[in-house]
């Protein structure tokens, strides 16, 4: 095993215990990206020379025998989406292909302060919309099962870095599961926490809940470190909430009552999905003290998403469009266009439904203690296709409907986790999102992580990784025809 394969939690107690150097590490993680990054396109920003020097800082605290971070000494992927001071941003836009943030956002800065190394960026498609990790910067992020396939998105680039090794630990965020699509995609571990637990002071929306940042990792106890690094209230953000419950919990999954549903009612679940889940939970089940099929009241979920998500980007683009709207990419304009269709009696609308469906969740886990379900509606399909456009032969209701799974619990504010659950029919990855109760974090960590424990040695339910050998004599991505499209 390289160093790099550690876990985020091996590698970190073996760095306090002087067992292993951080710029070991780090030199590890390089090699890695350097080796494979050709296959699959995810560390698109480097920040090497920067990067070996913190190392060495760190490398040197530890030696001095001060007090250190809970990621200190570890490399660091950071999303394309996040401010890094000194180093390229580009949002996957041909609008910021130079720019260069002068300070750090705070996710970042947070990082920063527990030790965490900044690496580098991962790729993400325009504005992280889409969910197909693409954009006319950097081009297409290949899934490290299969490069020519989607590593979904929009935080596609951090769950193909994570999964192949080139860092322990990365960022992400997630509106309608970009953190726990590409977490199923790629085999890794995604969470979407309750909005506020990491703040965000880049929120035009104050009130709005829809987009979270969130951590990844290869496994929930390095998910978990992670988390808890950058958990803090800030008051920027409207939705941040103090003291955060956050505290490691073990929880007996026997003593619980799960509820499992392929499509919480109304999501467009593709038959090969609704087969994989339904093996998955079958075995699943008997880990539980009750087990039953059973989804709160999701109706009105798609207006309601498709209303909020264009009020959305009509504040962060919709001067753009109106001045230079060639600037911006398809699945961009696509979200402004509709917005400016929406009337305030449509945007009040989608807040009812909203609300009705947050309050009929509120009663379902008065029933239950865990809700499961797959990530993503369908399996992983090639990146060149920019989004499905049917599934199961049934055309989808818009470019963002085959969400739909990850969009309903973005509605209603509950914590989320993308849990692999070994491979589907195909020998591609396969997630679950564990979802419990509003703000129980810290629940819905122990849960995942019991389950991943019990799981461990199940080939049928364990996480799967890809063929690092493989990846290394792969083509090079960026030869493919349409790497660089977005349209």
């Amino acid at each position: 095993m390289q160093a790099c394969d550690l876990t985020a939690t091996q590698a970190r107690h073996l760095i306090g215990g002087r067992r292993l150097s951080p710029v070991e590490l780090l030199d590890s993680c390089i090699a890695r990206i350097e080796a494979v990054d050709h296959a699959v396109n995810a560390m698109v920003a480097r920040d090497f020379e920067r990067a070996r020097a913190a190392a060495i800082v760190a490398e040197a605290a530890v030696m001095a025998g001060g007090a250190i971070g809970p990621l200190h000494g570890l490399p660091i992927g950071v999303k394309d989406l996040e401010d890094t001071e000194g180093l390229r941003t580009t949002y996957g836009s041909v609008m910021f292909r130079d720019h260069v943030p002068k300070a750090d956002q705070r996710l970042v800065a947070d990082i920063r302060r527990a030790g965490g190394i900044v690496l580098g960026k991962t790729n993400t498609p325009e504005f992280g919309a889409g969910a197909n990790t693409r954009n006319a910067v950097y081009g297409a992020t290949g899934n490290p099962f299969d490069p020519m396939k989607s590593a979904a998105g929009s935080s596609g680039g951090s769950a193909v870095a994570l999964a192949t090794g080139m860092v322990p630990l990365a960022t992400g965020s997630d509106m309608g599961g970009s953190l726990r699509n590409p977490a199923s995609f790629c085999g890794i571990v995604g969470m979407r926490p309750s909005a506020g637990l990491v703040p965000s002071e880049k929120r035009l929306l104050g009130s709005s809940a829809l987009s979270v940042l969130g951590p990844m990792a290869r496994n929930v106890p390095d998910l978990a470190l992670m988390l808890g690094a950058i958990a803090h209230y800030d008051t920027r953000d409207m939705l941040a909430f103090p003291n955060p419950a956050l505290q490691p919990q073990t929880v007996d999954l026997g003593t619980l009552r799960v509820a499992f549903t392929p499509d919480f009612g109304f999501a467009p679940t593709a038959k090969a999905v609704r087969a994989a889940f339904a093996a998955k939970t079958a075995l699943l089940a008997p880990l539980f003290g009750a087990a039953e099929a059973a989804t709160p009241d999701c109706a009105g979920a798609d207006e309601a998403f498709a209303i909020l998500r264009a009020v959305n980007f009509l504040a962060g683009f919709g001067a753009t469009y109106q001045t230079n709207p060639e600037r911006l990419g398809p699945n961009v304009r696509t979200n402004v266009e509709e917005g400016l269709r929406y009337s305030a009696t449509d945007v009040a609308r989608a807040l009812m439904i909203q609300t009705r469906i947050y309050q009929a969740w509120q009663q379902f886990f008065g029933q239950y203690d865990v809700l499961i379900a797959p990530s993503v509606t369908i399996t992983p399909r090639p990146w060149s296709e920019l989004f499905p456009a049917q599934i199961d032969g049934v055309a989808t209701q818009s470019y963002y409907h085959w969400l739909a799974l990850a969009y309903a619990v973005t509605l209603t504010g509950h914590p989320s986790l993308s849990l692999p659950l070994g491979r589907d029919a195909d020998g591609m990855p396969f997630g679950v999102q564990i979802i419990t109760a509003r703000h129980t974090d810290a629940k819905t960590l122990a849960v995942a992580s019991a389950i991943e424990t019990l799981c461990a040695d199940n080939p049928n339910l364990n996480r799967p990784t890809p063929d690092i050998a493989k990846l290394t004599t792969a083509p090079t991505l960026s030869t493919t025809p349409g790497f660089h499209d977005v349209a």
